[in-house]
């Protein structure tokens, strides 16, 4: 049986499905809804499973490797409608799920500097272009010019309805703006991609504060529904004494005076409380308004921080202190101003829940060490307070509120999270916005699989080392502290990064009836990847679950490839000698319904 035919079994699987198809003259396509493909995406391409947007990952760092640039941005902003900003500050759980980085398999695949690539070295002609939808009269209020505010504007205008912005502050962006130091991301970045999704006839009105300058019953009054995507803007407290001690700041007031241009007294010595990004980016700041010595402190170890392993580098090159196992019991101080801060030793207990470590304090471990400063930089919460109206019981699924035609979107619903996530709350909102304005649903994810070549990557390519990021020295970091540290890959590191891509996108399959269980694919198999196997479980949502293996040839079913452990070197397809192997490549998209 050729491959051919086997494309031909697939059309007719799908069509019998009642699934959406298309063929063109030289590709075979199909687009499916069935849960064992989404199920098979989801285990295959770990990288995109884990991106909270979505992100087709595999499809675009493939352009990037083709330096088809334009295209790789555009691929990303499908999905994240940020990819230059993204590409600097995202928290790249993608990264921690990359295949290339599991046991014996190397280093993960610089995903974020590839899609930050994407934005620096797209050509200067380059044209946005986006499918928009015809008018619908709608009007749609959006409180706050965040992530989660901005994702969820920009897709409701694609579906053709009116959007007004309304933000507090002076300038868009909310915590991109006021809560990230620009040595990591530049304002005119930001603002440009910004400018991206305002120019699609969003009105940005700045300085309107709700409950200040505007209500939330005039909004619902004047607009077919209003989002509340006002991000977590209340800083969580230490909750020790000392806490009305001068020189003890918030680390989100701190970066906001930051980066509106003040100069915070900071002193020489500075002591960083927490954890997260906003931790280290005070403790970078304070670097660079002239600290010597600055350390964050941290209830758990360093493994348990919530930053990537960039963040924790630079932080250490710029000669910044992590103590561990410690707590803040009290802030020390004369004549009410900051002298020193008491500690509590903690230690590390097993719990049931992730990360599955908690800290405890140990009696009677209490230290005090001198500082001129503190930063407690612990996260944020939702503000409620700003609005006027009890929001009623909050459906977070559907983005709803108690409220009638009020929705919610982003960190406001589901607690302090990072950019990413924000943006890809922001577009589940806007969906559930457009099906409860016209009562339809006019967009579906689907997932689009489609015949395939082998994988023309070299097996050389697994053995490439991972390209270190550039960055400016600790000379230009200082002289300018709105330098940016990172400059971003060349066009030839670019390439080269992109070639470390396994194409996770790529399923291989071994039709069972062609196959005369040779074994000559798992002979060629550089991983445990092709295995013989008894049975596959489906569990309850439709999906299939692991193989069920077995060495014992009598029990045999079939001769199967664990996509989950593949990396699509190709030599299966290479040897076998029934010629039964087929690839497709399988990307989730958005259609129209």
């Amino acid at each position: 049986m050729k491959k051919n035919d086997l494309y031909s079994k697939e059309e007719k699987r799908f069509r019998d499905k009642n699934k959406i198809y298309a063929t063109q003259s030289v590709k075979q396509i199909a687009y499916s809804t069935d849960n064992r493909d989404f199920g098979q995406v989801a285990r295959s391409i770990p990288c995109q499973d884990a991106c909270p947007a979505k992100t087709n990952i595999p499809g675009y760092i493939r352009c990037v490797y083709e330096k088809r640039y334009g295209r790789a941005y555009e691929l990303n902003r499908v999905a994240n409608v940020l990819p230059g900003v993204l590409g600097r500050i995202c928290s790249r759980p993608c990264e921690s799920a990359c295949r290339h980085g599991e046991p014996e398999n190397g280093v993960s695949v610089g995903i974020c500097h590839l899609k930050r690539s994407c934005a620096d070295l797209k050509p200067a002609s380059h044209k946005i272009i986006e499918g928009l939808y015809s008018p619908t009269n709608k009007h749609v209020a959006v409180i706050g010019s965040g992530p989660a505010g901005l994702a969820t504007a920009h897709d409701l205008a694609i579906l053709g309805h009116k959007v007004t912005i309304y933000e507090a502050e002076d300038k868009p962006g909310g915590m991109m703006m006021y809560g990230i130091p620009e040595f990591r991301l530049p304002r005119d970045l930001l603002l440009l991609e910004i400018k991206n999704i305002v120019r699609l006839g969003i009105e940005m009105k700045t300085g309107q504060m709700i409950g200040r300058d505007i209500t939330l019953d005039e909004l619902k009054n004047d607009h077919d529904a209003v989002v509340i995507a006002t991000g977590c803007v209340s800083p969580r407290m230490l909750g020790v004494p000392g806490e009305d001690l001068v020189n003890l700041h918030n680390g989100l007031e701190f970066m906001r005076s930051v980066n509106q241009g003040g100069k915070p007294f900071v002193g020489k010595k500075v002591v960083v409380i927490g954890a997260g990004f906003t931790a280290v980016d005070c403790a970078r700041s304070a670097i660079r308004l002239g600290a010597a010595d600055v350390s964050i402190n941290i209830r758990k170890t360093i493994e348990y921080m919530r930053i990537d392993e960039t963040e924790k580098h630079e932080a250490q090159f710029e000669g910044i202190k992590t103590y561990s196992l410690i707590q803040p019991s009290k802030i020390m101080g004369e004549n009410g101003i900051v002298t020193g801060i008491e500690f509590i030793r903690t230690r590390l207990e097993k719990t049931q829940r992730p990360p599955y470590r908690k800290s405890v304090p140990i009696e009677n471990s209490q230290f005090v060490i001198k500082a001129n400063s503190v930063i407690a930089a612990l996260g944020q919460t939702p503000d409620s307070q700003v609005i006027s109206n009890e929001l009623g019981s909050i459906d977070k699924n559907e983005h709803k509120s108690g409220i009638d035609g009020v929705f919610l979107a982003g960190d406001f619903v589901t607690g302090s999270s990072d950019v990413i996530s924000a943006v890809a709350g922001g577009k589940k909102c806007a969906r559930a916005i457009d099906e409860y304005m016209t009562g339809e649903i006019r967009k579906q994810t689907v997932v689009r699989l489609e015949n395939h070549k082998t994988t023309d990557r070299p097996r050389a390519f697994d053995f490439i080392g991972k390209i270190v990021m550039n960055t400016v020295e600790m000379d230009a970091r200082l002289t300018d502290a709105d330098t940016e540290v990172e400059t971003g890959y060349k066009d030839d590191q670019a390439h080269e990064e992109a070639k470390r891509c396994y194409l996770c996108n790529l399923k291989y399959e071994i039709d069972p009836l062609a196959c005369i269980y040779c074994s000559a694919c798992i002979d060629v198999a550089p991983k445990d990847c092709i295995k013989m196997i008894k049975d596959v479980p489906v569990a309850t949502d439709g999906t299939f679950g692991p193989y069920v293996e077995t060495n014992q040839w009598n029990n045999v079913v079939s001769i199967a490839i664990d996509n989950a452990n593949c990396i699509r070197c190709g030599n299966c397809l290479a040897v076998c000698p029934m010629d039964c192997i087929s690839v497709t490549k399988t990307e989730l998209i958005e259609i129209d319904t």
